[in-house]
């Protein structure tokens, strides 16, 4: 039986409204933190649950699951913290790390740098870092160590290097639905802001820095800053005007905090 061209007109309007499966994934894209929102950094000790607040920054290894899911019932986003620049040799894939690829230290216990140029060898390996997030629920990525290429790791690292892994890292993270964060390699900013989600910095107030932070705020991202040396009085109203997520932590990254 015909249908009047008005009624098949309709229907089709209709189906357009409708939409469809692609449609449905397209509006279901991955977590944008927005500049300013307060979040909590605990890498040390039993996860304090209970700080209101809408975005949680944890350890990926140590920390479970069930965890993950705790802070998502109570409405939080989760961020994944993972050593992305650095071997830890602590960690339970340690031993997967060749020799060749091993630096020099960084200046915290069990850490060195990593040769990023060889991504033939860290690529599988931080890609199997990141199914772990992702299958741990982690709304996103904190990888550590993203700027090398300005310290003394015992490779010839040149900023074309970090800019290719820093791309590589990010890439890994979004193909996993996961955003990720670029961590402290201010002086690639303008390079790499529209390939991370958000930033994360240590100590721009104390070196006058936090104005480098600017782009990601200007593309409605946040930049998500901690101090561990300036009181509050010396930083939060820079922050409150840069719109930067700011607090005093203490450098064991324990569940004290006193937010901006």
């Amino acid at each position: 039986m015909s249908r009047p061209p008005l009624l098949l007109a309709l229907l089709a309007l209709l189906a357009g409204c409708a939409g469809t499966p692609d449609d449905e994934s397209r509006s279901d894209a991955r977590w944008q933190p927005r500049p300013g929102v307060a979040w909590q950094w605990q890498l040390s000790g039993r996860v304090d649950t209970s700080v209101d607040v809408p975005v949680y920054d944890i350890d990926g290894f140590d920390q479970s699951k069930a965890t993950v899911s705790a802070l998502h019932a109570k409405g939080r986003k989760v961020i994944c913290y993972l050593s992305t620049g650095a071997y830890e040799d602590w960690r339970p894939d340690a031993k997967k790390f060749p020799k060749s690829v091993l630096g020099k230290g960084n200046g915290w216990k069990g850490e060195r740098w990593l040769d990023i140029r060889r991504t033939d060898v860290l690529e599988p390996l931080m890609a199997a870092r990141f199914d772990m997030c992702r299958d741990k629920g982690f709304d996103a990525v904190e990888p550590d160590n993203m700027d090398g290429y300005k310290n003394r790791t015992g490779f010839p690292l040149k900023a074309a290097d970090q800019l290719r892994y820093n791309r590589l890292i990010a890439r890994l993270a979004h193909d996993r639905g996961m955003s990720v964060g670029l961590k402290n390699d201010l002086d690639q900013i303008p390079q790499l802001v529209g390939d991370f989600d958000f930033a994360v910095n240590e100590q721009c107030a104390q070196y006058g820095e936090c104005a480098d932070l600017t782009p990601f705020v200007k593309a409605d991202k946040a930049v998500f800053h901690v101090e561990y040396e300036l009181p509050t009085s010396r930083f939060c109203a820079d922050s409150r005007r840069l719109k930067l997520s700011s607090m005093l932590k203490k450098y064991e990254l324990g569940a004290w905090r006193r937010a901006c």
